[in-house]
């Protein structure tokens, strides 16, 4: 039964794998015999963040360890990676460009050392404010130090060094996406044994019950060390395949938004399952490249969107999924359709209002210093009338009321169903 169970999981994870490498060829221009540079791009980020997000979570999720300062690793063992790669470039060394993220995993990690002996000497609050205290302070020290950081202008490279052991160039971006991918899934699958490895399951003693933890004869701080450096050594791989897609570290690539990133990543998708941070990572990326294209305010949208899940999904977006297993188990999702249906409708009205008074005070202020029109298809809105924010507030507080009133019904349905699964799972144990 655990085979096929494991066969059964390995069959999906190639599915997805699949699906993955099949996805730039469906914004293939045939005509012009180019992939779209834009998808592609998107979509390489999508699972360079998966691995740093993943890296997040080995802290966040495993070891109960909130880091604030988690992009000083993937920064960190981006600016290794570039020059490695420019010393390669050189002929100083020679490397497979293939194994070239492997000097960012390993910057990560000798970082990974040197900054989490000093911030896993505490945990919980502690913890965060020294990660944040670090994150500053490598932040700070990328505009001072210009030989290893830059400065401003950061470190530029040259993916293409020739050294490629199946003969690519790496020249085109289907190519270093598909470098990342075949990483991406390398490193999922890596971290995903490490959970299951005794540092692992150690990490999540420590996180549920730090003082039994010393009990039963472990040192609480030297797994949280270690689980630390682990982390490190694949947030590193994530930042140096960053140096690989873009050909240039900056600052920005340590500073605490990069960090808010992998926070964000986690959140939204859920800390407390292991794929939630891949859920989340895709749905973080689609918001950062494809609603930025059609709003200034998508930064409005990502935060609302995180407090959203803190405040009403705390499990994120794969505790919602978990959550609706034993009802489809019990064949009895077909219970919960009208009930979606009726939170469906008041919910996308208050997106409305909610989208609507967002852009219009975006298109109020930073619209009007860019001399933009706020146009929906061939209508174009009027930001001065009272007309369209009369409209969008009514759609919010409708909505609200609402959505308020169904959500109230939905849990009644919602209870019930699960009720009736307990009551029907108690009389089969009670049959056998």
């Amino acid at each position: 039964m655990s085979s096929s169970l494991t066969l059964k999981r390995y069959r999906v994870w190639l599915l997805l794998f699949l699906i993955a490498a099949a996805l730039p060829w469906l914004f293939f221009n045939w005509s012009t015999g180019r992939h779209s540079g834009f998808v592609l791009t998107m979509l390489s980020e999508i699972g360079l963040i998966t691995i740093f997000a993943l890296s997040f979570n080995m802290q966040m999720g495993q070891a109960g360890l909130l880091s604030f300062g988690h992009a000083v690793l993937f920064g960190l063992g981006g600016y290794c990676t570039a020059h490695a790669l420019n010393a390669i470039k050189a002929g100083s060394f020679w490397l497979p460009t293939e194994l070239v993220p492997l000097v960012g995993g390993l910057g990560g990690l000798g970082f990974g050392v040197v900054f989490g002996y000093v911030a896993t000497q505490q945990r919980a609050t502690a913890f965060a404010m020294i990660t944040m205290g670090i994150g500053e302070l490598v932040a700070a020290a990328a505009l001072m130090f210009m030989t290893f950081f830059g400065g401003e202008g950061g470190v530029t490279t040259n993916r293409m060094i020739e050294t490629s052991l199946v003969g690519a160039s790496y020249s085109a971006p289907w190519q270093i996406y598909y470098l990342i991918l075949v990483w991406a899934l390398v490193c999922v699958i890596l971290m995903r044994l490490q959970t299951q490895t005794p540092l692992g399951r150690m990490a999540n003693a420590t996180r549920d019950n730090f003082e039994r933890a010393q009990f039963v004869g472990y040192d609480p701080r030297i797994v949280r060390f270690y689980q630390f450096i682990v982390s490190g050594f694949f947030a590193g791989i994530a930042g140096g395949l960053y140096a690989m897609l873009y050909e240039i570290v900056t600052f920005d690539t340590v500073s605490a938004v990069k960090s808010s990133t992998a926070l964000l990543a986690t959140y939204i998708g859920g800390v407390g399952g292991f794929y939630g941070p891949i859920l989340g990572s895709i749905v973080v990326i689609l918001l950062q490249s494809g609603v930025s294209l059609l709003s200034n305010a998508w930064m409005l949208y990502v935060g609302v969107l995180f407090i959203v899940m803190v405040m009403f999904a705390p499990m994120g977006l794969s505790g919602m999924i978990a959550a609706h297993a034993p009802i489809v188990r019990a064949g009895r999702l077909r219970d919960l359709a009208v009930p979606y249906i009726r939170v469906l409708v008041p919910g996308l009205m208050v997106l409305l209002g909610f989208v609507m008074l967002a852009e219009l005070v975006s298109f109020t202020t930073i619209g009007a210093s860019q001399n933009k029109k706020f146009q929906v298809g061939s209508m174009l809105i009027n930001t001065s009338s009272p007309l369209p924010w009369a409209m969008a507030a009514c759609a919010l507080l409708l909505g609200g009321w609402w959505l308020r009133h169904e959500s109230k019904g939905f849990q009644k349905v919602w209870d019930s169903t699960m009720d009736d699964i307990k009551r029907l799972a108690a009389a089969n144990g009670d049959a056998t």
